[in-house]
């Protein structure tokens, strides 16, 4: 919590979020994606939960910069940082039934990345359907 604390204070987040947005006109949906996906990719390398709490102040940057609500964000927050497959990091349970299970890493690979597309489409594309901009 530190960490998204510091996040906040010191203005990073509203820099990352500056940085997005400076790539063109970004509509919501677009916005939307991208918070996924990084969190998405931040939950794939730390915890779950660290990725939400890092991303947690750039997707309230980001709505306030567009102007929008920002509960489609936060909750694109929430299924990304829950939704690691890819592999046996970011999930606490991931983890647990690596080592028993004898799995190895390209096994999260090869089954979690279409998993993890499947999951960030569908999440993305019906977030802002029951949780409007």
């Amino acid at each position: 919590f530190a960490l998204g604390n510091a996040m906040t204070v010191t203005g990073a987040a509203e820099w990352v979020a500056s940085s997005l947005l400076s790539f063109g006109p970004l509509t919501p949906w677009v916005a939307l994606a991208l918070v996924y996906i990084l969190t998405a990719a931040f939950t794939e390398m730390i915890t779950n939960n660290a990725a939400a709490v890092l991303m947690f102040p750039i997707a309230l940057a980001i709505s306030e910069q567009l102007g929008v609500s920002v509960l489609p964000f936060a909750i694109a927050v929430m299924f990304a940082a829950s939704a690691s497959f890819i592999t046996p990091l970011g999930y606490q349970t991931n983890l647990m039934v690596y080592g028993p299970g004898r799995y190895r890493f390209t096994d999260y690979v090869r089954i979690g990345t279409p998993l993890s597309l499947l999951v960030g489409v569908v999440a993305v594309g019906l977030i802002p359907l029951v949780w409007g901009f």
